[in-house]
């Protein structure tokens, strides 16, 4: 199921991982066509997941450029020993950390609209949208660090040594802090259910 999703990803966003490596190897030799097709792949990627971090559409915008521009200047330092959206996605937590030292602004997740499926009963689209700003407002609770983890592994689809490369820790401490942020996410979801009774 993981990797069918993580393909679905792919195919979304319409560049397999050997394409973007080729791209960067383009970027690398300054083809700007190659650095336009993957700042157009990773634009909305990198927008979702920076959302998460910060409700704050300049600074989103401003990391999502900083973090571009890294990949432009730096394409030739890529080594390819982590897949390309795991070298993009690191600078680009990096950057976010570093802006909102700056800004010390309040981290926050963004109100994404998340259309219900087609066909679906009014009722039960109307019960999967609630869960959903239930599930983003209780992420939104996480410590940052477990938020990171929960956010690039279910709306990022990517497994913990990618994640542990991003955010630059051992593979066990994502796992600790998905199995912190799991059981606070549970309690965080049963106490709104038991509010709401």
């Amino acid at each position: 199921m993981r990797q069918r999703r993580r393909l679905d990803a792919r195919a979304h966003d319409g560049i397999t991982e050997s394409e973007e490596a080729r791209l960067l190897a383009s970027i690398a030799g300054g083809d700007r066509r190659a650095f336009e097709l993957l700042y157009r792949s990773y634009f909305p990627r990198l927008t979702r997941f920076l959302g998460r971090m910060t409700r704050s559409v300049e600074l989103i915008e401003e990391v999502v450029n900083d973090t571009m521009l890294v990949v432009w200047q730096k394409a030739a330092s890529y080594d390819g020993s982590c897949k390309v959206s795991t070298w993009v996605f690191a600078i680009a937590y990096r950057k976010a950390l570093k802006g909102l030292k700056q800004r010390d602004e309040p981290v926050e997740a963004d109100d994404e609209h998340y259309p219900a499926g087609s066909g679906a009963e009014p009722e039960y689209r109307l019960g999967r949208q609630q869960l959903r700003q239930s599930v983003v407002e209780a992420l939104d609770l996480l410590p940052l660090a477990q938020r990171m983890v929960m956010v690039l592994t279910y709306y990022h689809d990517m497994a913990y040594a990618e994640i542990a490369d991003i955010v630059d820790c051992p593979v066990n401490t994502v796992k600790t802090r998905m199995f912190h942020a799991r059981h606070r996410l549970q309690g965080l979801l049963a106490s709104e259910k038991e509010g709401s009774k």
